[in-house]
């Protein structure tokens, strides 16, 4: 990570009056997609009803944790790119005179709301949601952001996805570090389902590991992608140069065979399941990105996590009809995907949240919009909410910060900990870990941690592997549920096996192997060492400096 100098990122383009600039940030914003749709990233489309899907991939044990028959949870991340208007989202009634002055042009008429309290409102462009809150499947959080604000679309995305502080960059994503931290043998023991898709072309680094690639590779093409689901491998990994470019390559080649492998997964689910006659979706991309999740899900896909995306956000000038339109479609194409659900018995089990760059600025534009802002609301579905519910506390439009933009109250990263808690269950030490931070829960969110979710991966990772360097030596502590053959590998950072210090027979029980650096094959870098027993496969990500 490397620290950023904020004044200087993310301070200008935020605005038309700098149209270069602003300009030059959404180059920036778009060049990464467009890398993407040339698989120069590691991202990874591949095509189900004409949709790019890009299928993060993962370790067994991540699958076995996510795809476990007790730890069945899904969550779904709706992202409003390019920063929504939160003030024209959720109403605030309880100024509805301070709002209605900063905004004569583009307020929402108080007549054309539906109250979520006596405080604030709903635009009614957003009414497909109000069975939702009715029933207790609808939470708002309100004034969300974080310290020092950046107004980049480029900068603030990639603050969100990898849940960094505004003067820190990562490149790894949040999700990505929970992948890779706790599961690193994806490369050599891939599951058989994705423990991640993402719908659309974006650029979000939400999946992306410390190595800065993203667990999905693409291919836009439909007969080449069942080719590569009947062969499973579609590159060469060790024809390759010899240099550090030939190792990167490896690793890219590995990681998209390693995807590739799904496909046939992908298309089985699809084929299997089907979107139900009472879930009226929108003719519309999000409709499209939706009803796709919702029939692989159906289909029996073991696929835990999704992300889709809904463009358009950046709302400079004409806002008011587009806006509208975009409410429309995220109302409607919600209520849809949750009653598609319903349907086959998966409602219960999955949650969704919006999410956004940024907020607007409070005070309309000369261009009968808004520019960009800071804390905006998100928005949470699903039954397991327990009860619908306003966090966070009111916009206040009497006192904003020195840009004029609203000053947040809760952190993103609070959200972020607050799921992984109590919906994915990961327990507080973990999250901490992988979030950067110790941050605040959200009690009031209504999620629970089921006692038979994935707080059980000691169960299902069964010899429990701990691995570490002590005195030049490898300690391996592991238990063995049965009497048997045990295989013992190190790997380098691609995969590729570059020892086998130990295959033999050990008794069930405890276990401590303490080999010399020396068998291990290893100099200094990033290895992998693995513990193979009764056909099962685990293993643990060490540094050698």
């Amino acid at each position: 990570m490397r620290k950023q100098d904020n004044q200087k990122n993310g301070r200008v383009g935020t605005t038309l009056a700098n149209p270069k600039a602003h300009q030059l940030d959404h180059d920036r914003h778009g060049r990464r997609d467009f890398l993407r749709s040339l698989g120069l990233i590691g991202a990874g489309g591949l095509m189900l009803n004409k949709l790019p899907v890009t299928a993060a991939a993962g370790s067994t044990s991540l699958a076995n944790a996510l795809t476990n028959a007790d730890s069945d949870r899904i969550l779904v991340m709706i992202r409003l790119n390019g920063g929504n208007d939160g003030l024209n989202t959720i109403i605030p009634l309880y100024d509805f005179s301070t709002y209605q002055a900063i905004r004569p042009d583009i307020r929402i008429p108080e007549a054309e709301t539906w109250a979520l309290n006596g405080a604030l409102g709903v635009t009614n462009n957003l009414s497909a949601l109000q069975p939702m809150w009715n029933d207790g499947k609808m939470k708002v959080v309100n004034n969300i952001g974080y310290p020092a604000q950046n107004l980049s679309h480029f900068r603030s995305s990639d603050i969100w996805a990898t849940s960094s502080d505004s003067d820190v960059v990562i490149e790894s994503g949040w999700l990505g570090r929970m992948i890779e931290d706790e599961f690193p043998d994806f490369l050599t023991n891939p599951p058989t389902e994705p423990p991640a898709i993402q719908i659309g072309g974006t650029s979000n680094l939400v999946f992306n590991n410390s190595n800065n690639f993203n667990y999905a590779i693409s291919t836009n093409n439909p007969e080449q992608l069942y080719q590569i689901a009947q062969t499973g491998q579609l590159y060469d990994v060790n024809d390759v140069p010899d240099c550090t470019h030939g190792e990167q390559l490896s690793y890219l080649r590995a990681v998209a065979n390693t995807t590739f492998s799904y496909a046939g997964r992908l298309a089985e689910a699809f084929d299997e399941g089907a979107n139900s006659n009472e879930a009226d979706y929108m003719s519309d991309r999000l409709g499209d990105q939706l009803a796709l999740i919702a029939r692989l899900i159906k289909g029996g896909l073991g696929t835990r996590l999704y992300m889709v995306e809904l463009d358009g956000f950046d709302t400079h000038a004409n806002q008011p009809d587009w806006h509208a339109y975009l409410m429309q479609s995220l109302g409607q194409n919600t209520s849809a995907f949750f009653t598609d659900l319903e349907t086959g018995g998966h409602g219960e089990r999955t949650l969704a949240m919006t999410f956004s760059e940024f907020g607007r600025r409070p005070e309309q534009n000369g261009s009968m919009g808004t520019d960009h802002g800071a804390a905006a609301p998100m928005m949470l579905f699903g039954a397991g909410l327990n009860g619908n519910g306003i966090l966070g506390g009111l916009p206040n439009l009497q006192n904003l910060d020195q840009a004029g933009n609203m000053i947040y109250s809760t952190d993103f990263r609070s959200v972020y900990a607050t799921i992984m808690d109590y919906w994915l269950c990961l327990g507080g030490e973990t999250t901490n870990q992988l979030l950067g931070g110790d941050f605040d829960r959200l009690e009031a969110m209504g999620l629970f941690c089921s006692p038979t979710s994935t707080t059980e991966r000691g169960r299902i990772a069964d010899i429990g592997l701990l691995a570490h360097l002590n005195q030049g030596e490898l300690v391996l502590k592991y238990n063995l549920p049965t009497t048997g053959n045990v295989v013992i590998r190190t790997h380098d950072a691609l995969g590729r096996i570059v020892a086998t210090p130990f295959n033999g027979n050990q008794f069930r029980g405890e276990q401590e192997m303490r080999l010399p650096l020396s068998v291990t094959g290893w100099a200094a870098g990033v290895y992998i060492v693995s513990v193979e027993s009764g056909g099962q496969m685990y293993s643990k990500r060490v540094t050698l400096f």
